[in-house]
């Protein structure tokens, strides 16, 4: 398994538009290329003093499903203009990760379930 993960950051007054178009517009096309080896998509936020940050983690197959999503040069980030409209900045690269370790179901399973 494979996590890509990539930052960009909006102004507070743009944030609540990002979020949204990722939600309903950047994460659906994804999920409609139907990329082979593509598991999903997490969607982080964080409020900072001056702006808003947020984290897209990406879970893949392989090193080549990436390279289904984001072609041979697959550390170069992929940002519609759409999103680069309403960033102030993000990552210019996407770092990709080996997971060694995924029990998030398997606690999910054996704990009681609890509200965070």
């Amino acid at each position: 398994m494979i996590s890509r993960i990539w930052h960009g950051y909006t102004t507070k007054d743009n944030a609540d538009a990002y979020e949204n178009l990722l939600q309903k517009e950047i994460f659906v096309g994804i999920a409609k290329k139907y990329i082979k080896g593509y598991r999903g998509i997490q969607l982080l936020r964080r409020e900072l003093p001056s702006e808003t940050e947020f984290i897209t983690i990406m879970w893949f197959d392989s090193i080549d499903s990436v390279k289904d999503f984001a072609g041979e040069d697959y550390e170069q980030a992929v940002v519609p203009d759409s999103a680069q409209k309403v960033l102030s900045r993000f990552d210019k690269l996407s770092k990709h990760y080996i997971v060694k370790t995924d029990n998030y179901k398997y606690a999910n399973k054996k704990t009681k379930k609890r509200n965070v």
